[in-house]
């Protein structure tokens, strides 16, 4: 077992924000966590004191609101800020040269940690007041944050009332593995906006909710359209669902509390509903709190195909951007312009087709608007840099508002054809044309 680089000497002492600020070298690498557990008292002390500093670099994920040391240097000489998936303030940041993406399969970021990532030299991260069994809870943002800790040289708490707390695995540190603790400000925590589905994020999602049978475990991915299947859930019959998943959304939460969740099916963790974050709403996060059905675990034990796959009848849903005609989906850029990251996208696209009976589907609209003109998403090629997220081999179904298709055991040709024929009808006679022109679909084959 990895442990710490230099555990606490003394017990963990209470602090000043600005004390621990103090701590701050020049050329240190610092770790502020993920979504919930990012911290903002001390982020903001050492805002007041960066620019007597040079090169210091901060890893962080998912960030829910304006970083104060970031916003302090806004030429960039003092601090830089690295993210294993963006937000839109991390995409903003990466569009101003500002952040720097690291390319990650989200469920073996731990690892990543103890055996590639050199030791951070102090670790941040926002967590629960400290527990009656001393353990501050890391709250709805568990990912790696155990493995960070083990690794860390320093490890600093900053302590808030505005979190949930939440039962799982691995769920929160040890007032023995803390340096220091700081007290935060008790804020609320960050909300996500759920964005209404659209009519094409309907009809992907009636598409779906279909192929749900009972008993089904589900991972539902971000976005108007999962969300909408989880609604499309809600009015079906569907019972005795599973969940096992990378983010908690309110639309699971809608199914919970409608009691179509029971994890009874389930033979990993049966009877819980398996996370290892939550963004959304307060509501969501009042759902989370002290509940014993929700179980946060680091995120190994959420993304990892050889876990996903223990239950059987896995369904993932996840969103992409853009998918060519021979079935590379591509979800995390434009191009060379970075937008989010893999994420669990391809982990769950895996596990599912591992699991017993298990689907995945990979949804997204025909069409998108950019500068005023309309474009296809089903492209012959993906445009020039785009990263692919989910290799052709991976891809199982497909689908938009104009159908679903399964691109497991179909050739080239028949992948073409197959992916056309759920593009808007718009593109679909210049798509079949272009695979013609370039052989994907031979001549004189009929299907």
């Amino acid at each position: 077992m990895t442990i710490r680089v230099a555990a606490a000497a003394a017990p963990a002492q209470t602090i000043s924000a600005e004390r621990a600020a103090s701590f701050v070298k020049s050329g240190m690498w610092l770790d502020y966590g993920v979504a919930l557990g990012q911290p903002d008292v001390f982020d903001k002390a050492l805002s007041h004191r960066i620019r007597e500093l040079a090169n210091v670099k901060i890893r962080s994920c998912l960030t829910m609101k304006p970083r104060a040391v970031v916003e302090a240097d806004p030429e960039g000489h003092h601090v830089f800020w690295f993210s294993l998936h963006f937000s839109g303030y991390d995409r903003a940041k990466h569009d101003a040269g500002r952040c720097n993406y690291l390319p990650v399969n989200l469920g073996e970021i731990p690892d990543y940690y103890r055996r590639f990532i050199d030791p951070v030299d102090i670790v941040i991260l926002k967590t629960c007041p400290m527990d009656q069994n001393g353990y501050f809870n890391f709250s709805a943002a568990n990912l790696w944050h155990g493995a960070v800790i083990e690794r860390a040289k320093m490890v600093v708490v900053e302590t808030t009332r505005g979190l949930p707390y939440v039962y799982g695995e691995g769920a929160g540190v040890h007032v023995s593995d803390v340096d220091y603790i700081i007290e935060g400000d008790d804020a609320p925590a960050a909300e996500l906006p759920n964005p209404p589905p659209c009519e094409a994020d309907r009809a992907v999602a009636r598409l779906i909710a279909a192929e749900v049978g009972d008993g089904a475990c589900l991972q539902i991915g971000i976005g108007g359209m999962p969300n909408a299947v989880c609604a499309l859930l809600l009015e079906s019959g569907v019972r005795d669902l599973g969940v096992h998943t990378e983010m908690m959304t309110d639309g699971i939460a809608d199914l919970y509390k409608a009691g179509r969740i029971t994890g009874a099916r389930k033979a990993l963790d049966p009877g819980k509903i398996v996370y290892t974050f939550a963004l959304g709403s307060r509501d969501l996060y009042a759902t989370l709190d002290r509940n014993r059905d929700m179980h946060c675990c680091p995120v190994e034990h959420t993304n990892q195909p050889h876990m996903i796959m223990q239950n059987d009848n896995v369904v993932a849903i996840n969103n992409t951007t853009q998918i060519d005609l021979q079935g590379q989906v591509a979800s995390e850029s434009d191009g060379h312009r970075h937008l989010s990251g893999t994420g669990g996208q391809l982990q769950f696209v895996r596990g599912a087709y591992a699991s017993k009976g298990g689907k995945s589907f990979i949804c997204l609209s025909s069409t998108y608007d950019k500068r005023g003109e309309r474009r296809s998403r089903i492209v012959l090629s993906l445009t020039p840099g785009n990263v692919v997220t989910t290799p052709r081999t991976d891809t199982m179904y497909v689908v938009t508002e104009y159908g679903m298709v399964n691109l497991k055991g179909k050739s080239v040709a028949e992948r073409a054809k197959a992916l056309i024929g759920i593009a808007h009808p718009d593109f679909r006679e210049e798509l079949e044309r272009q695979a013609y022109e370039h052989r994907l679909i031979p001549r004189g084959v009929s299907f």
